[in-house]
């Protein structure tokens, strides 16, 4: 490491940053009339907790346009975010090239809740192969090839998981990285 750079972080966005489990939960019961609560949830996948007749309706409704532009923002995300760019290089990095439509709308998600985030500093991708010195991730299969230091985000589907380092909510990054 140069001793003129910032250590980079990469930062996820969906399940880290946006909400998008409060999306699909609203999306069933409004849709579907069909009540689902994050408890169901406890180390599974949205899909996996769905009543058969709905399974395969998830990717449909994650392929629709505009369905990741109005996802919540995760409670104390923007704060943090912005003071860990005072300390660190910060990167978005998403894998936003799985979802054909989303590409636009988490552009514009970032651009209206992550305004101090330069275009720059935001990673579409596939898989996650980055240059930082740490990731901020819900998904494991993303630390696979992963050197760094590795921050697991608390979501549902990965409450079963003990092998990595765990951030429960942004207070938890903010003791973890700015202290």
């Amino acid at each position: 490491m140069s001793i003129n750079r910032k250590l980079r972080i990469a930062i996820d966005m969906d399940e880290v940053l946006a909400d998008t489990i409060a999306k699909f939960i609203d999306l069933y019961e409004v849709r579907h009339q069909t009540k689902i609560s994050l408890d169901d949830m406890h180390g599974k996948e949205f899909n996996q907790i769905l009543p058969p007749h709905l399974s395969s309706s998830l990717r449909q409704y994650i392929n629709e346009k505009g369905f990741f532009r109005d996802l919540p923002v995760m409670p104390g995300s923007q704060e943090v975010v912005k003071a860990l760019c005072e300390k660190y290089d910060v990167y978005i990095a998403s894998a936003a090239m799985e979802f054909r439509n989303s590409l636009e709308d988490k552009l514009e998600w970032l651009n209206e809740h992550f305004p101090f985030i330069s275009w720059t500093n935001i990673i579409f991708c596939g898989h996650k192969i980055l240059d930082v010195d740490i990731m901020i991730d819900d998904r494991i299969k993303n630390f696979v090839t992963f050197n760094g230091r590795k921050l697991l985000y608390t979501s549902p589907h990965n409450l079963l998981i003990n092998d990595f380092e765990r951030v429960n909510n942004w207070n938890d990054v903010a003791a973890k990285l700015l202290h």
